[in-house]
């Protein structure tokens, strides 16, 4: 009842219950100050905001967890981090959280999970108009889960912070976030073990930039109309499965500098380019969709030694774009689809049965003097490149599938041929 009692008296009539399984629960009602409440609070405890705004600033420095009733809305006035978390075993959960400071420097947040704040909650959160929405830093085991974050749309690109930042985590969760209008969506270095699933990313720099993070899965994402979609660089042992990157002004994905991944069931749709590989090398791409894109895959940078196979490359402008001093073969184990190629199956085994080459002189041609596009269709070029096939002098090292399909592998294809960049 002590305890009880000192709550009351240090916070002016805050309204407590007990919990003798999970702790006392404090409740701030507007007026009242949620800074007191968090100081009365012991480990264990949790502290309900009712529905109102409160401009505070708040450290939270012991176990317990932060509740909005009814989406209360704390504002840090444009000062500083809203909420900052520095104690373990802390949960945020259904609140509004706006108006953080804009000192890239301090690196200013709605909510900063500091250093050794280990597992970390964040859910069912709005942080709007803050530079970094939340900022997750030499943590482990923490989980980011169904927060809207969008970005302080009155600065340039260049001087807002990133909707999501992990730096040095282990294990870190981050899960069906949606962020709009920051730098980049989710930016991650130094990291491993980490899942991102099911997060929605739009009109930012990068939807996605991740760098050193290895033995991680991205999964059921979607990042459309930014400059660039998913950039996952000098990485290893990555799972990148069922994202969909669409209508980005460069590329849908980026795989640069990686190595032992697998890039599966992917749909890359209207972007400038839909993949950017560069520097990749052991990697299993399969079974994606390259669809619409002015250029389906930039390949450069020595990327060989990869399995590309069962993806479907269909009204891609440039299927594929390789400059290199020998051939590269895909298209091993069952073929890829290629909505470009020209040859015939004539036993009817659903294979074509003539090599298909990606880039032959035409296409280097095309990228020299691209007003040559305009005559692509005149017998004049597809002579051209016939005669280059039939002497090998002429022909330019390319992108070789010698078993491709007749057919696309992904019989849905079409709901995505109108996807563009902005």
């Amino acid at each position: 009842m002590s305890r009880r009692i000192g709550a009351i008296l240090f916070t002016g009539a805050l309204a407590v219950t007990g919990c003798a399984a999970w702790g006392a629960v404090l409740q701030v009602k507007p007026g009242q100050s949620i800074a007191a409440a968090i100081h009365a609070a012991q480990p264990g405890d949790t502290v309900q905001i009712e529905r109102g705004t409160y401009n505070e600033r708040l450290l939270i420095d012991k176990r317990l967890t932060l509740q909005g009733i009814n989406r209360p809305t704390i504002s840090g006035q444009n000062s500083g981090d809203v909420i900052r978390v520095a104690a373990s075993d802390v949960t945020v959960q259904g609140l509004i959280v706006r108006d953080s400071g804009t000192d890239l420097d301090k690196q200013n947040a709605g909510i900063y999970i500091q250093p050794h704040a280990d597992r970390a909650t964040v859910q069912d959160c709005e942080l709007v108009y803050n530079l970094f929405g939340i900022w997750l830093e030499n943590s482990a085991d923490s989980h980011l889960l169904r927060n809207v974050i969008t970005g302080r749309r009155d600065l340039l690109s260049v001087n807002r912070g990133n909707g999501i930042q992990v730096y040095n985590t282990k294990g870190s969760q981050v899960i069906d976030n949606k962020i709009s209008f920051t730098r980049d969506g989710i930016y991650v270095d130094i990291s491993s073990n980490a899942a991102f699933r099911g997060n929605t990313i739009h009109h930012v720099r990068y939807g996605t930039h991740y760098m050193n993070t290895n033995n991680s899965t991205w999964e059921n994402n979607q990042s459309y109309l930014n400059r660039s979609g998913l950039a996952l660089m000098e990485v290893r042992n990555l799972v990148v499965r069922n994202n969909v990157a669409w209508g980005n002004d460069d590329h849908g994905i980026m795989l640069r500098t990686i190595q032992d991944s697998i890039v599966e069931n992917n749909v890359v749709a209207g972007n400038g380019r839909g993949f950017f590989i560069y520097d990749a090398e052991y990697n299993t791409v399969k079974d994606n969709l390259v669809i619409g894109n002015h250029t389906g895959i930039h390949l450069a940078a020595g990327s060989k030694n990869n399995k590309v196979d069962g993806n479907d490359f269909i009204d891609n402008q440039e299927q594929v774009k390789y400059v290199a001093s020998s051939d590269v073969e895909w298209g091993a184990g069952k073929g890829n689809y290629w909505s470009n190629y020209s040859g015939w199956d004539q036993n009817g085994d659903g294979t074509g049965d003539i090599t298909y080459e990606a880039n032959d002189v035409v296409d280097r041609l095309n990228w020299q003097y691209p007003l040559l596009k305009l005559l692509l269709s005149s017998p004049s070029i597809q002579t051209l490149r016939f005669v280059a096939r039939q002497f090998p002098v002429l022909r330019a090292p390319s992108i070789v599938d010698k078993h491709p399909r007749m057919r696309p592998w992904n019989e849905n294809w079409s709901k995505w041929n109108d996807k563009r960049s902005h």
